[in-house]
């Protein structure tokens, strides 16, 4: 009850200020007032004053907000967890990616095939023939690497 008071005579102060305000001749301003005064008026009259002042003195409310922050707390962190996992398996993916599909790389050192093969080691190193690594010079030589 107090509160609706309190609303209703700033709606009134406010309205006495707009008045003297447009008497001054001064109506835009005037109207801007007029319509700042109102907004507690309309608060009173829609029952939403009422209901603020209910819930702000009822501990069921402030538990239900608490219930309510942590579910949105929970929300957001399972959301936070879920792009941390999907951005790591992306850089993890991506990485597969280019280690399984060498072809990609292929019309970069076109050229490269048009020339006679590079001669394999005199001496066997013991590695596998698949750890030719020629390509992947060339590559970084065209680019300055």
């Amino acid at each position: 009850m107090l509160a609706e008071t309190v609303c209703s005579a700033v709606a009134a102060a406010g309205l006495g200020i707009a008045g003297i305000t447009a008497w001054r001749k001064k109506f835009l301003s005037a109207a801007r007032i007029a319509a700042y005064a109102l907004v507690p008026l309309g608060l009173v009259m829609t029952g939403a004053v009422e209901w603020l002042a209910d819930t702000a003195f009822s501990p069921v409310a402030w538990a239900g907000f608490g219930v309510l922050g942590a579910a949105w707390l929970l929300f957001s962190s399972t959301r936070a967890v879920e792009r941390r996992r999907s951005d790591r398996a992306e850089t993890t993916g991506g990485e597969q990616r280019a280690a399984v599909a060498p072809a990609a790389s292929a019309p970069a050192v076109g050229g490269r095939r048009a020339q006679a093969p590079a001669k394999p080691s005199a001496k066997p190193s013991g590695k596998p023939a698949d750890e030719d690594f020629s390509d992947i010079e060339a590559i970084l030589k065209k680019h300055g690497i």
